[in-house]
C-alpha cells in the first residue's frame, strides 16, 4: 500500500490553507473507499503530518492537530502541499523544516504535488528551478520575483513534470486531485470521485479566470512608464519603434528591459491590456463583438480572435455567453 502524506503547514496559513487540506483528505479517503467497494486494497494510507502539535486556522477559531510529526515519515509515496500565504518576502522560519523535509522526501522517490501558493513552499525546495510551474494569476509577480528560476506557466490549470505538479488558484485545487486520483487510481475511479464532489473533470486551463493588472512591482521607472504610456493610449496604434525612442532607450534594450520586468515583451503587452478591456466590455455591456473590436484598437476581425483566444484560452463569442446572460449577439 501507498502512502500519502498531507501536509499541515504551521505559519503563513491563509484561508484557503485548511479547504486544500480537507478537501485532499475527503477526495483521497473517498477513492479508496470506491477502490475498496469493488474488491480491491485501497491504495493510500493517508495521513496529516506538520511540525507542531497543533496548527491554528481562521483567525484561530478551527485547529489541526496533524496525525504525525513529518520527522517520523521517512517514508511516503506522495505529499500534498497545501495552498498557503502567498504575500510574503522570505520563508517563516518554522517552515524551513517542512522545505527540508520536502527536498529529503523527492530525493528518496517520493511525488509533490502543491496547490495554488503552496507553490511558496516548493519552489523553496529548489527543486522547481528550471521547471514549469502554474500558481494563482494574483500572485504571478511575487512569485517571480522571489523564485526567477521557476518557469512561470499561470494559464495552465495543472502542470506535470517529473513527479512534481502544481495548480493554479482558488478552489481550482479540486481539479488537481481529480487529476492525481487519475494517475494513482484509474479513469473510473476519477470520473466517480468528480460526480461525487460535482467538480469539471479535464479542465485544463486557468486563463479566463485572469484579471490583469499589469505587472507593477518591479523597480524599472523606465518601463512603469511605458506601462503607463500603453494603458493610456492601448485603443491607439503604437509603435513600440517610437514607444521606445520617447523613453530614449534602444529597441533591443528597451524590449529586453520590459521582459524581465514584467515577464512579457512590449507588444504582448499591449495585447493583454487591449484583451483585459475587451473583457470587461463583453461582462457589462450589450456592445457587439465588432463594436468592442474596434474600442480597443483591433480592426480585424480574425486578429482579435486569435489574440483573445491565446491570452483567455476562448473565443470573444465564448467568453460573452459565459459572463454576460444578458448578451446581444453580433
Amino acid at each position: 500500500m501507498k502512502h500519502l502524506t498531507i501536509l499541515v503547514p504551521n505559519a503563513q496559513t491563509g484561508p484557503n490553507t485548511l479547504s486544500c487540506i480537507i478537501g485532499a483528505w475527503h477526495v483521497f479517503t473517498s477513492a479508496n473507499e470506491y477502490w475498496k467497494n469493488k474488491g480491491k486494497q485501497q491504495v493510500f494510507t493517508i495521513r496529516l503530518a506538520g511540525v507542531s502539535e497543533q496548527s491554528d486556522f481562521v483567525n484561530g477559531l478551527l485547529t489541526v492537530m496533524p496525525q504525525a510529526n513529518i520527522s517520523s515519515i521517512q517514508k511516503t509515496d506522495l505529499v500534498i502541499i497545501p495552498a498557503i500565504q502567498g504575500a510574503f518576502k522570505q520563508l517563516h522560519k518554522e517552515n524551513i523544516i517542512l522545505v527540508n523535509w520536502m527536498r529529503e522526501r523527492y530525493k528518496k522517490g517520493a511525488e509533490l504535488a502543491c496547490m495554488c501558493t503552496g507553490a511558496y513552499l516548493l519552489a523553496s525546495t529548489g527543486l522547481l528551478d528550471n521547471r514549469s510551474c502554474s500558481i494563482h494569476w494574483n500572485a504571478v509577480d511575487n512569485f517571480r520575483n522571489l523564485f526567477p528560476r521557476v518557469i512561470l506557466k499561470a494559464e495552465k490549470l495543472i502542470t506535470d513534470e517529473q513527479g512534481i505538479y502544481t495548480n493554479g488558484g482558488g478552489y481550482s485545487f479540486l481539479n488537481l486531485l481529480i487529476y492525481l486520483v487519475e494517475k494513482y487510481y484509474d479513469r473510473q475511479t476519477a470520473i466517480y470521485c468528480s460526480k461525487i464532489f460535482q467538480i469539471d473533470i479535464d479542465r485544463q486551463t486557468q486563463s479566463d479566470f485572469v484579471i490583469f493588472t499589469g505587472q507593477k512591482t518591479h523597480g524599472d521607472e523606465v518601463v512603469k512608464k511605458a506601462q503607463a504610456y500603453i494603458e493610456s493610449n492601448f485603443y491607439e496604434k503604437i509603435s513600440m519603434e517610437n514607444l521606445s525612442k520617447k523613453f530614449a532607450v534602444g529597441r533591443r534594450n528597451f524590449d529586453r528591459r520590459f521582459i524581465k520586468a514584467t515577464g512579457n515583451t512590449p507588444v504582448e503587452y499591449l495585447q493583454r491590456v487591449k484583451v483585459e478591456s475587451a473583457k470587461k466590455a463583453f461582462e457589462t455591456s450589450r456592445k457587439t463583438i465588432n463594436e468592442v473590436m474596434y474600442e480597443v484598437g483591433y480592426a480585424d476581425v480574425k486578429a482579435f480572435r486569435e489574440v483573445f483566444r491565446k491570452i483567455t484560452g476562448m473565443s470573444p463569442l465564448e467568453y460573452k455567453d459565459k459572463y454576460n446572460k444578458d448578451m446581444v449577439h453580433m
